[in-house]
């Protein structure tokens, strides 16, 4: 309790930064998800991408963060076990925010799609097990996040397969693509519109206060899925092309139509990643100024001070411009190849399984979902059209992951710990 006294200031301004270095690796891992299909698939370069994911990373980071956090994210260790040593909490929390944004960096670097929410997690378990002990931990939830590894990119990657394959049958094979894209892409749109107004309203807007209720923002979804239906309807009727020009002209018109579609869905799941995942920064942070603004009272919920969501969504911008491209090329053109209407069905695919997640409480990974619809779009042109080099290298990023962030975090924890204690 001393050490918060004497040193309080010195720690919140050491965890601000550290907040930084992990809002910055969130930005430049994590964003790929939205954007590297919209990138690989040539819907657009990689410089409108970043400007794209920017604005809206940002706007969902610091509109819809939340005004108020878990002290402990995810629930993964008990925060009760710190109550006697509220000074360890607040150590280990800036030690992990060190170590999974270090983590993050690595990854980054390297061009390895890997999951914040597992990097920080793995973290906040190292610190616990070697502050507090191993029954700090909820090693249940654990084994949930180790499950979800398989799960999460299987059920992506199976409806990614099937969008992929409807598309392909009921427009891409037939004797006139346009004609057929003008009868089956209003679908396609109600389907994106539907799914991505409720991944914005559960996993943005969740966090604003609004109150809205499952029934409430199921039907608010099938509006926006209708209203944006109703408008692609319009788009697609006005496409002229000559009846004389052969299909790969046909095709090319059909995939434009595809890639105005991508971008709608990037920017959606850029603003809902925004403000789920900025948590993954803050929170710790939230916890450190709570911990240590309280006297080193320890609560479930931290509320959150004005400059850390702004500092939340200015990492993330920074770690996206800065260091962004290197797995946005691994998502967009590393796993397989991909057209407009590929990387269109792995990222409804992505929504939809968030969605899913959302509803059912299965912990997920943003880039595991979406990992897996790419593949599952590979799968479905043949094992031969996947780079299984790159799908090897991500897949034991992920398994890395967690032991990684947990002894980065313990070796961080013991230097902080003979720094102050």
């Amino acid at each position: 309790m001393e050490i918060l006294a004497t040193h309080g200031t010195t720690l919140v301004v050491i965890a601000a930064l550290f907040g930084f270095v992990m809002a910055w690796g969130i930005g430049a891992n994590d964003v790929a998800n939205a954007m590297g299909t919209s990138v690989g698939s040539n819907a657009i370069t990689i410089k409108q991408a970043i400007i794209i994911a920017m604005i809206f990373e940002f706007a969902g980071a610091y509109l819809a963060g939340g005004a108020v956090t878990d002290t402990v994210r995810k629930g993964i260790i008990d925060a009760n076990a710190f109550i006697p040593h509220p000074e360890l909490l607040v150590i280990g929390m800036i030690a992990a925010l060190l170590a999974a944004g270090t983590w993050l960096l690595i990854a980054s670097y390297n061009g390895w799609p890997v999951s914040t929410t597992h990097s920080i997690i793995g973290a906040i378990i190292g610190f616990a097990s070697v502050g507090v002990g191993t029954d700090a931990v909820a090693w249940g939830k654990v084994s949930g996040i180790i499950g979800s590894w398989v799960i999460t990119p299987a059920i992506s990657g199976v409806v990614a397969y099937f969008i992929f394959i409807s598309a392909q049958k009921l427009i891409f094979d037939t004797e006139k693509p346009l004609e057929s894209a003008k009868r089956w892409v209003p679908l396609y749109m109600f389907a994106a519109g539907f799914t991505m107004a409720l991944v914005t309203i559960t996993k943005g807007l969740k966090h604003v206060g609004l109150g809205v209720g499952t029934g409430e923002g199921f039907m608010l979804s099938v509006v926006v899925g209708i209203v944006v239906a109703a408008i692609g309807k319009v788009i697609i009727a006005r496409l002229k092309i000559d009846p004389e020009a052969d299909r790969e002209m046909h095709y090319n018109n059909v995939e434009k139509v595809f890639a105005v579609l991508m971008v709608v869905t990037a920017c959606c799941m850029a603003f809902a990643h925004g403000s789920n995942d900025v948590a993954n920064a803050i929170g710790p942070l939230a916890a450190v100024v709570s911990v240590v603004g309280n006297n080193g009272e320890i609560g479930a919920k931290a509320a959150i001070a004005w400059w850390i969501l702004p500092l939340g969504g200015l990492g993330i911008v920074a770690g996206l411009a800065l260091f962004g491209h290197r797995v946005i090329a691994t998502i967009g053109k590393g796993i397989t190849h991909l057209t407009p209407s590929r990387g269109f069905a792995a990222e409804l695919a992505a929504a939809t399984t968030v969605v899913i997640a959302s509803g059912t409480g299965l912990p997920i990974s943003t880039t595991q979902t979406l990992v897996g619809g790419v593949l599952g779009v590979g799968m479905a042109r043949g094992i031969a059209a996947l780079n299984l080099g790159v799908v090897r290298s991500i897949v034991i990023s992920w398994i890395v992951t967690l032991p990684a962030g947990a002894g980065l975090s313990i070796v961080f924890f013991y230097i902080l710990k003979a720094i102050f204690v």
